[in-house]
């Protein structure tokens, strides 16, 4: 299986989409609800959170695990490429959402060899909306000034997005309320970004009001569909981890929480049954998923 992991139910945003792009492919979505939201916590919380999440997956048999949780790619995955997979897990992959996001943020198509490849946007200035330890890791920035120099970035944390998207307040005057509050900065403005990237998994399910506020002239991204694409891309690219993945069109979910609340909540939100597991991070037993 192609192991998902986000802290709660936004990486089902990226779930949807890459179920779409590989409808044959198996996947296990993991949610760490019981300690879900990680965008307020310490780097080392969230690498620690995260590691435990990775070891999980692979416990149950997923040889490539997609981060789909900017604040994890942006405070974890880094070093767990670099110094566990090496040491602990050589034969297994994890991969994340902040440079294939950044990507498509400069305009490089999947696949693009930096360098090579001109980005559609090389000049002018861009948003990043995230989580309060994504936006201060800069690892947007970082990333983006690798990729196009010239591109001016604004970035614009949100904390309080992802608790209403937890609690299901995905509309109304109150979530309104808190979409002007981050918005409004943007918007009101000398130079408006030309381009938004919804640098949370969780943001794309307020993306209808968000896109009220921010009208039609600015484009905004969303993080599911082209992280699906680009992995799409890196799998045809990598065809001795491809030949590794199952391709029963298998759908688990698992959660650190109430498993009926979150199946209940995820079927909402991707409008098909779910049924999910409740696992414990941490100190779990090794076996492979049943």
């Amino acid at each position: 299986m192609i192991g998902v992991f986000d802290s709660g139910f936004g990486g089902l945003t990226v779930l949807g989409a890459l179920t779409e792009r590989l409808p044959h492919h198996d996947f296990l979505y993991l949610a760490d609800n019981a300690r879900a939201p990680y965008g307020a916590r310490s780097p080392e919380v969230v690498y620690q959170f995260t590691l435990e999440a990775v070891e999980w997956l692979f416990d149950q048999g997923c040889p490539l695990v997609v981060l789909a949780c900017n604040t994890a790619s942006a405070r974890a995955l880094r070093t767990i490429q670099q110094r566990h997979i090496p040491h602990h897990r050589p034969d297994r992959r994890v991969l994340g959402v902040v440079r294939p996001s950044v990507e498509a943020l400069a305009g490089l198509p999947p696949g693009a060899i930096p360098g090579t490849t001109k980005p559609s946007l090389v000049e002018g200035l861009v948003a990043v909306l995230g989580t309060e330890t994504t936006i201060s890791s800069d690892s947007f920035g970082i990333e983006l000034r690798k990729l196009a120099p010239r591109l001016r970035l604004v970035q614009q944390a949100c904390p309080l997005w992802v608790p209403l998207v937890e609690a299901g307040e995905l509309d109304g005057i109150g979530t309104e309320w808190f979409l002007h509050r981050y918005l409004d900065p943007l918007m009101q403005a000398v130079e408006r970004p030309r381009r938004i990237l919804l640098g949370c998994t969780h943001y794309p399910l307020l993306l209808a009001g968000i896109q009220r506020i921010v009208g039609s002239e600015i484009e905004i991204l969303a993080q599911g569909g082209l992280v699906a694409d680009r992995l799409a891309d890196w799998l045809n690219r990598h065809p001795e981890m491809d030949a590794r993945l199952g391709r029963q069109g298998q759908h688990n979910y698992a959660t650190t929480d109430d498993p009926n609340w979150f199946s209940t909540s995820a079927q909402r939100l991707l409008g098909q049954k779910v049924t999910a597991k409740q696992v414990q991070l941490g100190n779990h037993e090794k076996g492979q998923w049943e």
